[in-house]
């Protein structure tokens, strides 16, 4: 166990700790990894000084777009010659199978957004005319008048990743925050805070100026709250739960901080009667997409009332199969779920569920005989109706709900009757069908017969599941100030 890494990256020096220690565990054993003693309050200060001061001074706001571009180009490639290390990192601390098709979504995904990021934002115009009536391009002193929008950077921004995807969720605050001229502090989960170090190596390695990207890892919450109450901070972006995401708006609200917030979800797979040959994938494609650990997932599963019962025998087949196991064992189809206490959540719902009238078709608990690692059995749930508490709050683990519709209605008010709107799927060979319940669901992405994570699409929530979009046009303007210029002349 290494206790040597520094806990941060401050205008643009490694600083070790002073703070509270952090013990990363490997959730594959339950042992501890790594050890570190984390920055305490002032340290973190001091990187949101580094940040102010670096973003007040311009040297990186005021560049060219094409210069920041070409720095952080540098950046992304220090991060690909470091791809295997990112990956070995995520194995170990995040307990990802190594060899599971979600690692593509953990390591060389994001690399390639990374970069489809920069060549994005370089195609959006920095000032665009507002699309005035010829009436309005007058006024009545015969001054012709030109409306703009200009668009500049917003300033500080604390962007706090997730412990699920720690690089990607990294990733997705940088890179939008950095091209658009911001100056950013990142904190990423003290639960996998390994992958991040090398985000300081990257920024060496690519001569981003001192100050403009900032690392924080610390052991307990309070650099957090200061992250997000802070008067030199202008902006949180933050993946994570509902329950923090709510305590991140009352500790930005009086200082009015631009908020992006990717919270919670309970997504809603609903197939039709002429899809049921693809339920039993989609569920083991939960199941196989980190444990469970996904908040985009399609955790509540729709499917006719009359055909549910040889539905779940066929699910039980085929999730009963799924090898779990170390994350690093080759023959390993799911690995852990990230700590004791998700192990404990999961129990807590499986049990919730069965006292509220569901049934345990497969799964339901912990297995024999892999060690002190923490893992949940991969778990079907037979559930009477969507009032269920295993149907209405995030899991978060490998936990899935078959609910049966009577009709298409019936399916898509279910479906809706969610506190979260994250994502949506709908399953149709007819997709006219499909389209037409699609258009009905009420979230923040919706796929029909497919899914799309594109650096291009955006992504986002409604109601619980969070405010403002990632990726995409919308995840670029998100981390900039609008101004209208209103210019006259004859």
């Amino acid at each position: 166990m290494s206790t040597d890494r520094f806990a941060g990256y401050i205008s643009g020096k490694k600083v070790a700790g002073r703070g509270a220690q952090i013990v990363v565990e490997d959730p594959s054993t339950g042992e501890a990894l790594e050890s570190m003693t984390g920055l305490d309050c002032d340290q973190i200060q001091s990187a949101i000084a580094a940040a102010r001061n670096a973003y007040d001074h311009g040297e990186w706001s005021r560049l060219a777009s094409t210069e920041r571009a070409a720095i952080l180009a540098n950046f992304v490639a220090a991060l690909s010659a470091h791809s295997d290390d990112i990956s070995n990192m995520i194995v170990r601390e995040a307990g990802c199978p190594r060899n599971s098709g979600v690692m593509m979504a953990q390591v060389k995904g994001p690399l390639r957004h990374a970069s489809e990021i920069i060549e994005l934002f370089l195609s959006l115009p920095e000032v665009e005319e507002n699309p005035l009536p010829l009436r309005e391009r007058t006024n009545p002193m015969g001054q012709v008048i030109q409306s703009l929008r200009r668009y500049t950077p917003i300033g500080v921004v604390a962007g706090i990743a997730a412990y699920n995807f720690p690089f990607y969720t990294a990733l997705w605050k940088i890179m939008p925050a950095l091209i658009t001229g911001n100056t950013l502090v990142l904190r990423p989960s003290p639960l996998t805070p390994l992958s991040a170090t090398i985000l300081a190596d990257a920024a060496d390695a690519s001569a981003l100026p001192p100050g403009v990207l900032n690392i924080v890892i610390e052991g307990g919450v309070e650099g957090g709250k200061l992250l997000s109450t802070d008067r030199d901070i202008d902006m949180v972006a933050f993946t994570g739960s509902t329950t923090v995401g709510q305590q991140i708006m009352v500790q930005a609200a009086p200082t009015m901080k631009r908020l992006q917030l990717e919270l919670g979800g309970k997504s809603a797979q609903i197939f039709l009667p002429d899809a049921l040959d693809q339920v039993a994938r989609s569920v083991m494609g939960v199941m196989l997409a980190h444990a469970g650990q996904g908040c985009a997932l399609g955790t509540r599963i729709f499917v006719p009332e009359d055909s549910k019962p040889a539905l779940l025998e066929e699910i039980a087949v085929a999730v009963s199969a799924i090898n779990v196991g170390p994350a690093d064992n080759s023959a390993t189809q799911m690995g852990p779920v990230i700590s004791r206490a998700q192990v404990e959540r999961c129990a807590y719902y499986v049990k919730a569920a069965v006292e509220n009238g569901g049934r345990v078709i497969t799964g339901g608990k912990p297995p024999s005989g892999l060690g002190g690692g923490f893992y949940f059995e991969p778990t079907v749930l037979d559930l009477p109706d969507n009032r269920n508490p295993a149907a209405q709050d995030e899991i978060f683990g490998p936990v899935v709900a078959v609910i049966g519709y009577r009709d298409l209605d019936h399916a898509v008010a279910m479906a809706n009757d969610s506190p979260f709107g994250l994502s949506g799927y709908v399953h149709g060979k007819d997709r006219q069908s499909a389209l037409d319940v699609a258009l009905k669901i009420k979230s923040g992405t919706v796929n029909v017969n497919a899914g799309l994570m594109s650096a291009y699409a955006s992504s986002g929530g409604q109601r619980l599941s969070g405010i403002g979009r990632e990726r995409g046009i919308e995840g670029l303007r998100i981390y900039q100030q609008l101004s209208c210029l209103n210019i006259g002349g004859t």
